[in-house]
């Protein structure tokens, strides 16, 4: 039987989330960046209890890439930053075409600028080149008005300081490694680690952000 979620692969592991079997590669990328998996999965399970030696690597290779680019933030940029990625994670490009590293540095720049600017007191919309950068742009904009509806207090500059950092991640993955979905490929990869993160037991209850989740 064929992998549904990738249509490619043989189907080898049965997953509960979707009710199929799928292959291992799709049970291992996709585990809690696409696939909401249940905390009672065996899979799931497994790797978190034991994580192979080449993933705790890939893990401090990300970490050391983005370093650079985010160690300015502060703990509640750092969490917005965390949500425009799961935005552009769950993005889906019309048509036939994906998202790539110059795509999400163009919308992030784009959006930057145009809340730059609204923060001088000029209203002026900066829009990025392609037309996969500006539907992600109008979604991460979309993102920003949802927080604030609900009560986030996010002022133009401080979301432009977390959009720019984004805009020099994907330039600075690009660098060091020319596939055109590095970056994409490594923030799938974070937002794994993270959800996973936040999925453990707490031993203590944490104070909740100000800032507002949509």
């Amino acid at each position: 039987m064929t992998c549904p979620s990738c249509g490619q692969r043989k189907g080898r592991r049965a997953c509960p989330a979707l009710s199929q079997t799928i292959c291992s590669v799709c049970c291992a990328t996709k585990r809690l960046v696409e696939i909401d998996c249940p905390e009672d999965c065996p899979h799931l399970t497994a790797a978190r209890e034991h994580p192979p030696a080449q993933v705790k690597r890939q893990q401090e290779r990300d970490v050391a890439l983005l370093y650079p680019s985010i160690r300015h933030l502060t703990e509640r940029q750092y969490q917005l930053f965390f949500l425009f990625h799961t935005a552009i994670a769950r993005h889906t490009p019309e048509g036939f075409t994906r998202i790539v590293d110059d795509d999400i540095a163009q919308a992030t720049a784009a959006v930057a600028s145009t809340l730059e600017t609204s923060s001088r007191g000029v209203i002026y919309e900066h829009t990025p080149a392609s037309l996969p950068a500006q539907r992600l742009a109008g979604e991460l904009t979309t993102l920003l008005g949802q927080i604030r509806a609900q009560g986030g207090t996010v002022s133009d500059a401080e979301a432009a300081i977390v959009l720019r950092a984004i805009e020099q991640g994907a330039q600075e993955v690009k660098k060091v490694d020319a596939n055109d979905t590095s970056y994409v490929t490594l923030i799938a990869r974070l937002l794994q680690v993270r959800r996973a993160q936040g999925n453990a037991p707490k031993e203590t209850e944490q104070k909740p952000s100000p800032l507002i989740l949509p």
